[in-house]
């Protein structure tokens, strides 16, 4: 995983789809979901530790470019 795109990929996999048209609302949702099927177990520390990572830095490249 490099990319939050990346991140929408593993999501899709678990049939969760995110697509609102506001990027902002988008990220914060994917990281929601992420912790969900993270708490559920059905992903690896590994595996959040880098989506976590990802999305983090996304929305501040969103922000800071807002």
């Amino acid at each position: 995983m490099k990319s939050a795109f990346d991140v929408q990929q593993l999501l899709k996999r678990f049939g969760i789809f995110v697509y609102l048209g506001d990027r902002e609302a988008e990220l914060q949702l994917m990281e929601d979901e992420i912790k969900e099927i993270y708490s559920a177990g059905l992903i690896t520390p590994q595996y959040f530790q880098k989506a976590m990572i990802i999305l983090k830095s996304e929305m501040n490249k969103y922000k800071s470019g807002h």
